[in-house]
Parts: C-alpha cells; sequence; structure tokens
C-alpha cells in the first residue's frame, strides 16, 4: 500500500499542473456570456470544456445574460466572477466613457472582432452608404457589437438611428432569419465564426459581406484611435473567398473586483493547457493563446494572478 501510494504521489509531483491543481482544491466560477444565438455563449461552452479537462477541480459555470453591456455592472456587484466583454464595451468601462472607470481586470484576451454587416447573396447592397434608410439589425441592445457598430458609424459621419433604421434584437440569434425573410436588408455582426454569419452564409440565399473601404477605414481610425485594422481570413464563411478588411477590437476574460489571485492563476493555467482544445472545439479561439493575451492587453490591467502566470512562462518578461 505504501508503495502505490509513494508511486501515485511521485506521478502527480512529476506533472507540475495536476499537481498544483489537486493541491489548490476545487474553486466554482460563475462566468456570464451572452444571449442565446450568439457567439459568447458559444465561445463560453469551449472554456467550460476545455478547462473541464485541463484542470478538472476549476468548475466554471457558463450563464446567459444580455451581453457585455450587463455582464460589466454584474461583475462590479460581485454577481458574477469572470465574464466575456467586447472589446468596445471593456474600453469604455476601464477607461472611464460615460461613468467612472471600472476597476475590472484581464484574464485573457478572446479573439480579434472585425466588425462588419452581411446581407443576402442576391442583395442590391454593396456599400455602407447603400445601407443607408433600411432596416438593419444591429444586435442585442447588451451587445458590445452594438457599441462598436456605434463607433464605426461615427467614424463615417453617420448615426445608427437616425441614419438607418435600427432593429435591436431580444436575442441575438432571431437576426439571420430576419435577413433571410427581407424583414431587414442586414445583419451586424463581428468575427470569423460568429453564429449569425454562419447561419446567413449557409442559408439558402447565401450571404455577402460588407466591410468599409480603405478610405472609410482610415476616417473611422483616424476618429476613433483605440479601434484597429482586422482582418477576417479568406473563407472563414461560405461565399466569402477573399479576406476581408475591416476595424475592430478583441474581445475579452474580464474578472469581477477581489477575485482571488490563485482562481485567476488557475484559470490562465488552465486556458493556455488547453490551448489545442479549445482550437479545435471552435475555430475563432484559435486566438485565445497566452501569447496574444500578452500582447494585447496592457500589463496593468491584467489580473495579478494572470500576470504572475504570463511571466512564468516567459510571455511577459520579469523587471
Amino acid at each position: 500500500m505504501r508503495t502505490c501510494l509513494r508511486s501515485l504521489l511521485f506521478f502527480v509531483a512529476a506533472i507540475p499542473a495536476v499537481s498544483a491543481a489537486l493541491a489548490a482544491g476545487p474553486v466554482d466560477v460563475v462566468m456570464g456570456t451572452a444571449t442565446p444565438g450568439g457567439g459568447f455563449p458559444v465561445y463560453g461552452d469551449a472554456v467550460v470544456r476545455t478547462i473541464a479537462k485541463t484542470d478538472p477541480e476549476l468548475h466554471v459555470e457558463a450563464r446567459n445574460t444580455r451581453g457585455s453591456t450587463e455582464n460589466i455592472p454584474l461583475l462590479e456587484a460581485g454577481k458574477l466572477d469572470i465574464a466575456l466583454v467586447q472589446g468596445e464595451a471593456a474600453h469604455e468601462a476601464l477607461q472611464g466613457v460615460g461613468r467612472p472607470p471600472a476597476k475590472l481586470a484581464i484574464i485573457a484576451a478572446m479573439y480579434s472582432t472585425p466588425g462588419m454587416f452581411v446581407v443576402r447573396a442576391d442583395s442590391p447592397y454593396r456599400s455602407i452608404r447603400d445601407l443607408r434608410g433600411k432596416p438593419v439589425a444591429f444586435g442585442a441592445r447588451g451587445s458590445g457589437l452594438v457599441i462598436l457598430a456605434r463607433y464605426v458609424l461615427d467614424g463615417l459621419g453617420l448615426d445608427m438611428d437616425k441614419d438607418f433604421q435600427a432593429v435591436y434584437l431580444e436575442r441575438a440569434g432571431d437576426g439571420p432569419a430576419m435577413v433571410a425573410d427581407g424583414r431587414v436588408a442586414a445583419l451586424w455582426g463581428g468575427g470569423s465564426s460568429w453564429p449569425g454569419f454562419t447561419a446567413v452564409a449557409n442559408g439558402a440565399h447565401g450571404g455577402r459581406f460588407i466591410v468599409p473601404d480603405d478610405k472609410e477605414i482610415a476616417a473611422i481610425t483616424a476618429r476613433h484611435g483605440f479601434l484597429k485594422v482586422l482582418t477576417l481570413p479568406a473563407n472563414s464563411f461560405k461565399g466569402q473567398p477573399e479576406a476581408l478588411a475591416s476595424v475592430g477590437s478583441w474581445s475579452v476574460i474580464m474578472a469581477r473586483p477581489g477575485l482571488p489571485a490563485e482562481t485567476a492563476y488557475r484559470l490562465t493555467r488552465a486556458l493556455h493547457l488547453g490551448e489545442k482544445m479549445i482550437a479545435d472545439l471552435l475555430p475563432q479561439a484559435r486566438e485565445t493563446t497566452a501569447k496574444n493575451t500578452a500582447a494585447v492587453a496592457p500589463e496593468a490591467r491584467l489580473h495579478p494572478g494572470t500576470l504572475k502566470y504570463l511571466k512564468e512562462i516567459g510571455e511577459i518578461s520579469k523587471k
């Protein structure tokens, strides 16, 4: 019996990730996502499944919310431990745009989100200007994608509610059917695996994407410098043979004030150890890497537990 016990202890000690997880004990984490049918619940499911494999003692429960703009106050109130937050919503919260600066920290960079419109492939619309005055589904009101749309259109001198017949959805998943049956001319969204784009592109009428042209991109980024030029790879969706350049930002996983450093450390480590698995579960999550977190998130915005782990693995230099 003692020999078996010694062998088991040697085995556990030989695997640092397993040893640390077992030593730390079980921890429950509540994660906010967004409305069903959007990209965040799909991504959240991939996070839950990945962490369950890489740190079985770290239990992550995904909860649907109204999206980024609800996730931030829920984090501040301590009603969520972590949450998925779209880049523009994170920017406004951390910078204190229209509100006091949020005391939230970043656990991980999720993926880049180039914003764009999708229309039926047989529609006459070819540019953003063509959509003026038309009904456009901009997403659920609580979604950070709505904030991105507002910034993009403002950079072009346009107003979502005055220059378009803006439609706001109860559920992000309602948009594709509205494009298919003609209730809206276009659906706004973002990202290389966004479910709304997939549904339209794979639908009976197919889809075509509308992005700002080079001159429009220059105007948008000149007015809103925090937005970055991002590229949607070719063939990300059916009927999209060429890469598309647009503007956007990175969505992030954020933590509530007071989340223990050890919990943040374990979350960061679990995601890093599971990079291949989460990429296999969701192509868009190929961008969820420790390297990208270190590159995208300002060091001062990282959770101390996340910063500790990134320094340990050499993605951030130890100063």
